[in-house]
């Protein structure tokens, strides 16, 4: 592992242990060149995935990506980080299961969707005002009717 401070690729590793998702081992290093310390993450990949987008492009996966988008609509929420973590874990495990390499940007935004939707209402709308493109007030009016219980009428 090259170190990020001086770019040494002879670190050492001082610490392994799980990480709080035990999904993924967490491992302290150090760099005998130049004393730095860091932590790195080392997880199981079943597949290498390929998103395609709306417009056709093709990307690598990028589950840093995933998990900036998610924790950014999770932001000041009242949500235990190891629960996103946790979300974020087994929604990577349902699209390495799907047991396709190319996967629509289309069906791992409902996935998301669908993850949210069950941890916190507002991450969820948070999330879809990004992923269904809301242009005005009205988009989120109607989005959020949605998600109400019909009201009896007398």
């Amino acid at each position: 592992m090259r170190c990020p401070f001086c770019g040494n690729v002879d670190t050492q590793v001082k610490d392994s242990r799980p990480a709080e998702d035990h999904v993924a081992i967490r491992r302290r290093r150090s760099c005998p060149a130049c004393g730095g310390r860091f932590t790195t993450y080392e997880r199981v990949q079943l597949r290498d995935l390929v998103v395609i987008k709306t417009t056709g492009k093709r990307e690598e996966f990028d589950r840093d990506k995933l998990e900036r988008s998610i924790r950014i609509s999770m932001q000041k929420r009242p949500v235990d980080p190891e629960r996103i973590d946790q979300m974020i874990s087994g929604i990577v495990r349902r699209l390495e299961s799907m047991g396709e390499t190319d996967i629509q940007s289309k069906a791992i935004g409902e996935i998301v969707m669908e993850s949210l939707a069950r941890i916190d209402t507002v991450a969820y709308v948070r999330f879809a005002s990004v992923y269904k493109n809301f242009q005005a007030a009205d988009d989120f009016e109607d989005f959020v009717s949605e998600l109400r219980p019909p009201t009896p009428t007398s």
